[in-house]
């Protein structure tokens, strides 16, 4: 296998560029769609339940898309199809799913058409998103990964910062923050209708500016045998063969990403209701006192990407993954659990600070891990099957979150502290990671001859 050559910093900002635009839809998304749901009329105690189907749908396509791009090759790429594909069906998805309230369904057919909305929403953007993740595991060597992959987590949070700061931008230049009951602020929907055409913006640059390699290239790097034309075709491993084979980082890692992504969940189901029941004093969604909060959770959002960011460019200078992972989710676990005794909006800036080191670990660490222990002829499938330790704990806590919700008092701010307790478990379950290199090889070879 030949070693993959360095890459100029700007090859490797090239690959990861689109993820800017990816992320603000996915910063819209986590920082309003409890808003939007409670505006147009859903039970606070019922939320997260709304949170259950786009997981779902995650874990079903993610480990699709991977597989279908492993056996993609094409004037188009070989990832990048499902880049645009993705990003297609996320556009449409964004122009529509603020209206939810306004096409004069009753409430029942609003929820219903957000709540498919919602599903079609964060399944396109987690294919347009998955792409960029496979690029770096195609293309660049081990020794730059951790680079690479800390670009892809700045400008993830660049994007971020851009659609958790769209609606109070909106406010401040006059647009209304408050709208009939029932329907979303226009501040929200003109929000969502900007990231759309960002989204656009960006996997047009990407299309542009990314070469990916051709098979042959592929195969050298990779160390992959090239196929005798005239042999039959050998049968590839089917997902649960590549599972029950699947390196110890596979597992371990998982563990942590189970703590990890429950706690967010929650961060995203719960915060708008939090923050206005500690800081503004009002549980009523219909108030402008809402809307105001609901604001400003894009603003904490915001503080939180900034501390990702800055996090992201110390995380290279850690020398043990393991070390920074754990420190990291400590911090966030610290941040979540300090806004229940917070109760002044500018002081939770520190909270939510403390919650971007946590954010900007998961982004980059966890395939930073795994792609070193893995072979690039499976790359594809593997993290699309590894999308499983984002999506399952999702759809648990979803599961769980209004029967828990009750248990602690029925304060929507207790579940964040529920959050910060997971993160810390987390941290503890870090220990349990397996570093490997070279296991992937052995795999493949177990394979082969299985095969």
């Amino acid at each position: 296998m030949t070693n993959k050559p360095d890459q100029s910093f700007w090859k490797l900002w090239n690959l990861s560029f689109g993820f800017f635009g990816v992320q603000i839809a996915y910063a819209l998304q986590s920082a309003n769609i409890s808003r939007i749901f409670a505006t147009i009329g859903a039970d606070p105690h019922s939320l997260s339940y709304f949170w259950i189907l786009p997981p779902l749908m995650g874990i079903v396509v993610q480990p699709l898309v991977g597989a279908a791009s492993d056996r993609t090759w094409n004037r188009f790429g070989r990832r990048l199809p499902y880049l645009i594909l993705g990003a297609a069906i996320a556009v449409i998805v964004m122009c529509l799913l603020p209206n939810a309230g306004s096409f004069g369904f009753t409430v029942a057919g609003a929820m219903v058409f957000g709540f498919i909305a919602l599903m079609f929403l964060d399944t396109s953007i987690n294919m347009a998103m998955q792409p960029f993740k496979m690029l770096v595991g195609d293309q660049v060597n081990e020794k730059q990964k951790g680079l690479a992959y800390s670009i892809q987590s700045f400008l993830c949070n660049a994007g971020s910062l851009v659609g958790y700061l769209a609606p109070i931008t909106l406010t401040a230049i006059g647009i209304s923050n408050i709208a009939p009951k029932g329907e979303v602020p226009a501040t929200v929907t003109y929000s969502f209708y900007i990231g759309a055409v960002v989204l656009v913006l960006c996997v047009i640059y990407s299309f542009i500016f990314i070469r990916e390699m051709p098979p042959a290239e592929y195969r050298r790097y990779h160390g992959i045998k090239e196929e005798d034309p005239n042999a039959p075709k050998p049968k590839r491993p089917g997902m649960l063969t590549l599972l029950k084979t699947a390196p110890r980082t596979f597992w371990t890692v998982g563990l942590v990403q189970f703590f990890c992504w429950s706690a967010f969940l929650y961060m995203w189901t719960y915060t708008n209701g939090a923050i206005a029941d500690t800081v503004w004093n009002t549980t009523d969604v219909h108030s402008a006192a809402y809307q105001q909060a609901g604001n400003w959770v894009g603003v904490l959002f915001a503080v939180q990407a900034v501390g990702s960011v800055i996090w992201a460019v110390m995380i290279p200078m850690f020398k043990n993954h393991k070390v920074v992972y754990s420190l990291s989710l400590i911090l966030g676990g610290i941040g979540f659990i300090s806004t229940l005794f917070i109760t002044n909006e500018y002081a939770l800036f520190i909270s939510y600070l403390l919650i971007g080191c946590a954010w900007a670990a998961m982004l980059a660490l966890p395939f930073t891990i795994l792609t070193n222990s893995l072979s690039g002829e499976n790359m594809g499938t593997y993290l699309g099957l590894f999308n499983g330790t984002i999506c399952l704990p999702q759809i648990c806590a979803a599961a769980l979150g209004g029967v828990l919700l009750p248990l602690l008092g029925g304060r929507q701010v207790n579940m964040l502290v529920l959050a910060g307790v997971l993160l810390i478990v987390g941290a503890i379950c870090v220990r349990f990671v397996k570093e490997t290199r070279g296991e992937a090889a052995k795999t493949d070879e177990m394979l082969s001859e299985e095969l």
